[in-house]
């Protein structure tokens, strides 16, 4: 069944959300002060990503709401558990002032979005919020390349939950065997993807030196994702492993 829609991830895939966070809270640390606190922005930036994944788990699995999530990181970063929620909404606002200053595509993102519109419908399946993914696509100005954009605090589950996919597929009105899905996360996209019966495509652009699930397609770069959708790899196409 020939593949019609790629469905992206947008984090660390087509958004570099990695150097945005840490330009970002390098600048928002300044302006608050804490910078000795921490000692350093590194360790600050370690303690944040840290907290940043452990507070999504709980996120992903549906123990606390997604505003709650943050404001727990926010407590848990500062070591102050009895910071009011407006205090804690108020420093990530602050923090996100400084983040979105520094909001960029990958140089990839948009050459490929060009490159597959001719021949394939485009969406997106993010584990975040529909209200933080829109207003992030729209700014960077390619909303509109999208005709959905599907996120977890509105759907009620997120990925690797094969309910996730197939929401996708709904919307779409496509089988799982005609979308191929692209995110940065080899096992919550690429085999989250392949289990619930898409094509799984990792983007791995740092170069780990594991090896991803089976029965997925591994690519470093977005420019290699045309050539990939086109060779049909699912069926009998030599392995991108290796």
């Amino acid at each position: 069944m020939p593949i019609k829609a790629v469905v992206w991830d947008v984090d660390d895939t087509i958004f570099d959300y990695a150097r945005a966070d840490s330009t970002g809270m390098r600048a928002h640390l300044t302006a608050e002060g804490l910078l000795e606190r921490y000692e350093s922005a590194e360790r600050a930036l370690v303690l944040w990503r840290r907290l940043t994944e452990h507070h999504w788990a709980r996120f992903g699995a549906g123990e606390v709401a997604f505003e709650q999530q943050r404001r727990d990181r926010v407590r848990d970063f500062l070591d102050n558990p009895a910071l009011s929620d407006p205090d804690a909404d108020a420093w990530f606002t602050r923090y996100v002032g400084h983040y979105e200053s520094a909001w960029s595509l990958f140089p990839d993102t948009v050459p490929t979005l060009d490159a597959l519109a001719g021949d394939y419908r485009q969406a997106v399946l993010s584990n975040s919020a529909l209200a933080v993914q829109d207003r992030k696509l729209t700014v960077l100005g390619i909303r509109g390349r999208f005709e959905a954009v599907l996120c977890a605090a509105d759907l009620g589950f997120s990925k690797p939950a094969a309910e996730a996919f197939r929401a996708v597929c709904t919307t779409l009105g496509l089988e799982p065997a005609e979308i191929a899905y692209v995110g940065d996360q080899p096992d919550i996209d690429a085999r989250g993807a392949r289990d619930a019966g898409l094509l799984g495509i990792w983007l791995d652009r740092n170069g780990a030196s594991q090896d991803g699930p089976t029965g997925v397609h591994r690519i470093s770069r977005l420019s290699e994702l045309p050539a990939l959708l086109r060779a049909d790899t699912r069926f009998g196409a030599p392995s991108t492993f290796g």
